[in-house]
């Protein structure tokens, strides 16, 4: 999923893969042991829950992934003095970070896991492009976690506060370290910012109104998981209760200035344009007329103001994540 809202998102990816492994070679090798799931979830107004499709996602998750790509090469630049042998990327997504881990640790067997089949065939296809060795493996999160062997470093990126018991999916992370170990988890940091205070159109501060209602959408996501827990999101403090020790956490900044590159198909303006298009849909009976009038400019793609043409637009956000070690015996 890349995994991922992040920003907090209210869809998240445990993507999947076909167990195809990629080397070098541009060879596709198989694995095995297939368990498919999707843990995402909408419910609506007469009770009835259906599944996410994170397939039909794969495009957003994929350019945020690329957009907020600086942060992980800062967070795996703290952690260059390890030398693993296997690493796992739980919740990989469509594969930007875990392709990140195969180029920055090239001697390790890096290993993506999803839920979504279609995400880690991305992944696949990313890894061959890039030229770097990467394995897939579907397994659900986090029951699933069990059956993948143990490993030297485990990466989990916005994948956790999708689980309704957050403690429980850390221990299960956590039990997946050999001992010397570690594991990154991001959660937290800042929402993405695009947009400029005042528009020139409706009422400043949209920005702001709008990650209000995505923190509402986000509450009710979590109170509407199954087997949810209610729990203080300490991450160090939950890193701890699983054991893990060295505790630490750092944020990384994401900083894209205006003007960004012009053109609707700007991968900068493009994550724009998606991001708040699933806004636009996901917060229609929470915004006034005035605010989904203000998105619909913004969206329109024959406005001059809007994500497409404005000069101020810009991407800025943080992202936080959380080291802990397993101690060595």
């Amino acid at each position: 999923m890349a995994a991922h809202a992040r920003t907090t998102r209210n869809a998240t990816a445990t993507p999947a893969d076909d167990g195809h492994v990629h080397h070098n070679d541009g060879h596709v090798h198989h694995d095995a042991d297939h368990v498919h799931h999707d843990h995402g979830h909408v419910r609506h107004g007469d009770g009835e829950v259906e599944d996410f499709d994170w397939a039909a996602l794969a495009d957003l998750l994929e350019l945020e992934g690329e957009t907020h790509s600086p942060y992980v090469q800062q967070a795996l630049d703290e952690l260059k003095h390890l030398t693993p042998r296997r690493i796992l990327d739980i919740g990989s997504g469509p594969g930007v970070a875990a392709c990140r881990l195969a180029a920055v640790f090239p001697q390790a067997e890096v290993t993506a896991v999803d839920g979504t089949p279609a995400l880690l065939t991305r992944a696949e296809e990313r890894a061959a492009r890039l030229g770097v060795r990467l394995r897939t493996r579907v397994a659900e999160f986090p029951a699933g976690l069990a059956g993948l062997g143990p490993a030297d470093l485990v990466w989990s990126a916005q994948a956790v506060h999708h689980v309704g018991d957050q403690q429980d999916a850390l221990n299960r992370l956590a039990g997946l370290l050999n001992p010397g170990g570690v594991l990154a988890v991001v959660e937290g940091g800042l929402p993405s910012r695009w947009l400029p205070r005042d528009l020139g159109f409706g009422r400043p501060g949209l920005q702001e109104r709008l990650d209000a209602a995505m923190a509402d959408r986000f509450t009710q996501m979590r109170a509407e998981l199954p087997a949810s827990v209610s729990v203080v999101e300490d991450w160090p403090g939950m890193l701890r209760a699983a054991g893990l020790t060295g505790v630490r956490s750092k944020t990384f900044l994401v900083d894209h200035p205006a003007p960004l590159p012009e053109g609707p198909e700007q991968p900068l303006r493009l994550w724009a344009r998606l991001s708040l298009e699933r806004r636009r849909e996901m917060l229609d009976e929470l915004l006034d007329t005035e605010d989904l009038a203000a998105l619909d400019r913004l969206l329109d793609p024959a406005d001059p103001a809007c994500v497409d043409r404005r000069p101020d637009l810009f991407l800025l956000t943080a992202k936080t994540v959380h080291f802990g070690d397993r101690a060595l015996r």
